[in-house]
């Protein structure tokens, strides 16, 4: 698979060569992590602090918002990892921090050791500094404690000459199960290919921002197919998971859906088959993935209603049930529900609604079997889905804040604030 990287200095999105060397400006980073975000996970860099002198901070806060970031470049300490995991990094990048002493003290699964070599030495501090290791014996010594290594070969970084395919094997059986990354001179997406198949990930820069190949191209590399047509089978889901329906995808129906992040599919008998182009019901693309076999596509997308089916239902097994319809209804009933109906009554009044969720908070809390805490548990969720509804927010927005509190390192005590307002 590939990582999209955005490296930055002074705010921008950068690339330079050999590390050293700047060869293009690709100016704001926050449009350009849009668009990476359909593929996962994104490595962002902070050059400036990698090199001592200055910091993107700001900036970085604002793409992990965006899209789902792996934050590196002049961490250098336990305290300053932990911040970054506790903004909502999915992981962090360590390179001189990647010690044992550190790493104990973090989860593995959300560390990416950084190991930056040059002629397969180690080096460090913006890799200004030999250390004198080699990268496979660094490898060795932190893998029980990182669930994931970078390895970058620095001699290829930028020149865009290929990245080092005959070292790679050996480093992902190395890695074992820590999950390898591969950067440095990757041109092609045929090197992306060989790098999945051996089992390693493919972290590129350059050859995206300068059209080697585009990223729908990028994300293709590893598919494979045994249908004679060429086509690969796309399950199409909406952002809370729920699958919507099935279709198909070819390399220039998935370069059309990437490109203008739409729900963009291959008919077997019409062709570019563009969803909702004509009914109105048409699909946000979110994400794009692939599968173990790397013979499936996955497209999370935001669906209009009402819906993918050409049935005009939800799903092509109908509207389906649940919390998920629920709020679709709600949502529904926010513009087209009848006056005098007991969802319009608590959307025009906001203390009826206030009032409502109090009372069934507490009537929950005073549950004492399993069959009340279900009646209550259903009352509450439905009044708090019409509140969200009335603020306009839906399962995925909520989705999106848990997920981003599931990623903080450092915990809030979770005390009680008092019932001031449960009396009003």
């Amino acid at each position: 698979m590939i990582v999209p990287s955005i490296d930055l200095m002074n705010g921008r999105a950068v690339q330079l060569v050999g590390g050293r060397t700047m060869e293009l400006d690709a100016g704001d980073p926050r449009p350009i992590a849009e668009r990476f975000a359909l593929c996962g996970e994104i490595a962002v860099v902070d050059l400036d602090a990698a090199l001592g002198r200055g910091s993107n901070a700001d900036v970085i806060h604002e793409l992990i918002r965006i899209a789902p970031c792996r934050v590196g470049g002049g961490i250098r300490s336990l305290e300053a990892a932990i911040r970054w995991l506790d903004a909502g990094a999915c992981k962090v990048m360590l390179g001189t921090a990647a010690t044992p002493d550190v790493l104990r003290e973090l989860s593995r699964d959300r560390v990416v050791a950084a190991l930056d070599c040059l002629d397969g030495e180690v080096v460090v501090d913006g890799w200004r500094t030999r250390t004198g290791e080699s990268v496979l014996e660094k490898l060795r010594q932190l893998q029980p404690l990182a669930g994931g290594f970078l390895v970058t070969f620095v001699e290829r970084e930028g020149r865009l000459g290929g990245t080092r395919l005959e070292l790679v094997q050996e480093l992902v059986r190395t890695a074992g199960d820590a999950q390898l990354t591969v950067a440095g001179g990757i041109a092609s997406t045929d090197e992306i290919a060989e790098l999945d198949r051996l089992g390693a990930d493919a972290q590129v820069g350059m050859a995206l921002y300068k059209g080697r190949f585009s990223l729908a191209e990028a994300i293709a590399a590893p598919l494979t197919t045994d249908r004679p047509d060429g086509l690969w089978p796309t399950v199409v889901v909406d952002e809370m998971g729920v699958a919507l329906g099935w279709a198909y995808s070819s390399p220039r129906s998935l370069k059309r859906a990437v490109e203008t992040r739409r729900g963009v599919y291959e008919s077997r008998l019409r062709g570019i088959w563009v969803k909702g182009e004509t009914s109105g019901a048409t699909q946000e693309l979110l994400h794009v993935d692939l599968d173990c076999d790397r013979d499936t596509i996955r497209f999370t997308v935001r669906q209009r209603e009402p819906g993918f089916c050409h049935r005009n239902t939800y799903t092509c097994w109908g509207d389906g049930d649940g919390l998920f319809s629920l709020a679709r209804r709600l949502q529904a009933r926010l513009t087209h529900s009848p006056p005098g109906s007991y969802t319009r009554r608590l959307l025009d009044d906001s203390g009826l609604l206030r009032a409502k969720l109090i009372e069934e908070a507490a009537e929950l809390a005073d549950a004492t079997t399993a069959s009340e805490g279900a009646a209550e548990a259903a009352d509450l969720i439905y009044f708090a889905l019409t509140a969200m509804t009335k603020l306009g927010v839906t399962f995925a927005d909520v989705d999106v804040e848990l997920a981003r509190r599931a990623r903080m390192v450092s915990r809030r005590p979770g005390d009680a604030k008092g019932n001031s307002g449960a009396s009003a």
